[in-house]
């Protein structure tokens, strides 16, 4: 779990550094950077559509869909932080323990889509905010 932790600040991180590079940059290199961020994200989620097609589990097919079942995990959750009854059956206590690291690692995939998708917002927004001032410095 550590590491796939440690793999979204790497995203996060290299996101951040994407968004920065972006100054200076012309109108064609901005669009070849949305395309990539694009492509990136979008790759990402069939990812993790396909890991979700090898545990049985659907993925989301929009983004509501997938906020619901962020709201039912974080739901879920906290009804197991609530719930402090001692498990004395072993094979309990490992199932629900396996499901637990299932879910932590549903949520690190959604957070790295995540920022995937907030990586193209941002780059796209940047094109389109350079559009407009060209577009206002040619009048």
């Amino acid at each position: 779990m550590e590491a796939d932790f440690s793999q979204l600040t790497q995203k996060v991180n290299e996101a951040q550094a994407q968004i920065k590079a972006t100054a200076g940059k012309n109108r064609a290199q901005l669009q070849a950077q949305v395309e990539q961020a694009q492509t990136k994200a979008e790759q990402e989620a069939d990812e993790i559509k396909a890991k979700a097609a090898q545990t049985q589990d659907k993925a989301a097919k929009n983004w509501q869909t997938m906020q619901d079942r962020w709201k039912a995990h974080v739901a879920q959750l906290h009804q197991r932080t609530s719930d402090k009854k001692a498990e004395n059956d072993v094979r309990k206590a490992q199932v629900k323990a396996d499901m637990a690291e299932g879910d932590a690692q549903d949520a690190i995939n959604f957070a790295i889509a995540a920022v995937q998708e907030a990586e193209y917002a941002v780059l796209d927004a940047t094109l389109a905010r350079s559009d407009a001032d060209a577009l206002a410095g040619k009048k």
